[in-house]
């Protein structure tokens, strides 16, 4: 609403274009060249292990060697093991032939 109807003085600005449209200070995205994952393992043949997982993947990492520290590969198995999205069956109509294949309509076998 404008400020004309409630006051009459100066008004207030409309806000500048760079506060709303593009969002230009978005996070980057994990295991690029820009954001490497940072990795730490036990071992050079773990580090081994792991580089290639990261070369399958296409990824970039940082992978340190560090006996004294536990591993840490939790943001290499978060990008390597996303959740799948679940999609089910549609559900046949009233009037649809049954699925189950007795020749009746759906409403009349199975859907009762």
């Amino acid at each position: 609403m404008s400020d004309k109807f409630f006051f009459k003085g100066r008004r207030t600005p409309k806000p500048a274009y760079g506060e709303s449209g593009y969002n230009t200070k978005r996070a980057t995205k994990p295991g690029t060249e820009i954001s490497p994952l940072n990795l730490t393992v036990q071992t050079e043949d773990r580090k081994a292990e792991v580089a290639t997982m990261v070369a399958e993947h296409k990824l970039f990492a940082n992978i340190t060697v560090d006996a004294d520290k536990a591993e840490n590969i939790v943001e290499l198995t978060g990008l390597l093991n996303k959740p799948k999205t679940v999609t089910f069956d549609a559900k046949p109509n009233r009037n649809d032939v049954c699925t189950c294949g007795s020749g009746k309509k759906y409403k009349k076998c199975c859907g009762a």
